[in-house]
């Protein structure tokens, strides 16, 4: 096997374990304590990473067997599915769980409305915020509502989830049928969160002694004076929080492509198809964690064919124009799943600004950079005598059609003249042609 393919080989087997050596670590362990309130905190956008932070919280609280859970949320809302993920987990969860809105000024937007209705107890701080729980979809249109069908299921899940822990199930419907939104006094009064606390010291002193249902059983809570252990994410949810990110996914999918095309037109190093290879990878898992319209990932792929045309056969920017568009649409098409999101959330913007990014950048590359490069590689090559025509220097002896001897470049070379022409030392010559090892060289006029 070449040597250089073995390494580029064994390079990308090191790096891609080490990726999955992260992914497949958790996070480290708790010492028991009987009366532990284990904490986890639901921050900024909803995705994979997210769910997995909070299966292995309510997992290790379990095994340490903590007085209970308290998930604190401040959050816009997030991908469907790791909202579904992250609900379910806590509806079967062996440990009493306590959704809590904190600080002040937080809010459980959207996705995040879904999460603090599905624990045992629900709180909210003054200042604090719910709902707006609409899924929508993206599309060339902007974000907009989803489909009457995907909004009445979300609309009964949300019931479901409300009447399961007592809740008033009808104003939990209206956060997704209506967008609803409430401050924590509006939801304290329609049966959405079951207290108000300032901090986590009231919040636990206040549900002290409350009795939960646990599976068939009753459970009354011990939280007062109970100690708090705060969970860091791991490497492993950190991983996929930035993988499943469409955004990240769709850079590391352009990476990835780039990176194969590249390698395949300067075959040798390795080093771009193994980054190509390594950055379509993670772009694929990432991409596992959301649903992919396969004709946005088809026009992708025509946008970048497009591309190539163009720096293989110029076409003054038409076949560009035409993968620029195909890029922006299959980019905006990617992900098909609806999100909930809330009608505050910047995530659109961001991503709308990196499609622009990416398809300006790769027009502008494949325009010019790609068809300079090829130009180049089509040019024939010149070595030796070949690259010294059109070079001006002085004749180290007379020069006749018989010969002579010039000097250039630190080198010294035999020329002639043509028939019937010829220099006298220290003239000036100009090259113009070459027989084997000697060049032709002419007078060099004045100008």
């Amino acid at each position: 096997m070449n040597t250089k393919l073995l390494h580029g080989v064994l390079l990308g087997l090191v790096i891609l374990s080490i990726l999955f050596a992260f992914v497949a670590n958790g996070g480290g362990e708790v010492k028991g304590d009987k009366n532990v309130i284990y904490v986890l905190k639901i921050e900024g956008t909803i995705k994979e990473g997210t769910s997995l932070d909070v299966a292995e919280g309510l997992k290790e609280a379990e095994e340490i067997g903590a007085e209970a859970v308290l998930v604190e949320l401040d959050t816009p809302g997030g991908l469907v599915d790791s909202m579904l993920k992250i609900t379910k987990a806590i509806l079967n969860s062996k440990v009493p769980v306590i959704t809590y809105v904190t600080p002040k000024g937080a809010i459980a937007a959207s996705a995040g409305s879904f999460i603090l209705a599905s624990g045992n107890i629900a709180a909210m701080s003054p200042g604090t915020t719910t709902g707006a729980a609409m899924p929508v979809e993206i599309g060339m249109e902007g974000r907009k509502a989803a489909d009457e069908k995907t909004i009445k299921f979300f609309a009964g899940h949300m019931e479901s989830i409300a009447a399961s822990r007592g809740r008033n199930a009808t104003q939990a419907k209206r956060f997704v049928t209506e967008n609803d939104v409430l401050i924590e006094t509006a939801a304290l009064e329609r049966g959405i969160i079951d207290l108000i606390a300032i901090n986590e010291t009231e919040l636990l002193n206040k549900v002290d002694g409350k009795t939960v249902k646990i599976g068939t059983e009753n459970r009354t809570l011990a939280t007062k004076n109970a100690s708090l252990y705060k969970k860091e994410k791991s490497v492993r949810s950190s991983l996929l929080e930035v993988l499943s990110n469409p955004q990240i996914a769709f850079i590391l999918l352009m990476v990835g492509i780039y990176g194969l095309i590249f390698g395949f037109m300067s075959p040798g190093t390795y080093v771009p198809e193994m980054i190509g290879a390594i950055c379509l990878i993670l772009s694929l898992y990432g991409m596992g964690h959301f649903d992919v319209n396969m004709f946005g990932g088809l026009l992708i792929i025509i946008a970048v064919i497009l591309f190539i045309a163009e720096a293989l056969t110029p076409t003054f920017g038409i076949l560009t124009t035409g993968g620029a568009v195909c890029l922006i649409i299959g980019a905006l098409l990617l992900p098909k799943e609806p999100f909930l999101f809330s009608p505050q959330s910047d995530w659109f913007e961001g991503f709308l600004l990196t499609i622009i990014g990416i398809t300006v950048a790769s027009a502008v590359f494949f325009g010019f950079a790609v068809g300079a490069v090829l130009k180049a590689r089509r040019r024939k090559a010149k070595v030796g005598g070949e690259e010294l025509i059109g070079k001006i220097t002085k004749a180290e002896t007379d020069i006749d059609e018989e010969g002579g001897t010039i000097k250039i470049r630190g080198e010294i070379w035999n020329a002639r003249t043509l028939a019937g022409e010829s220099i006298k030392e220290g003239g000036k010559v100009e090259i113009v042609d070459r027989e084997g090892l000697t060049l032709i060289v002419k007078r060099k006029s004045k100008s």
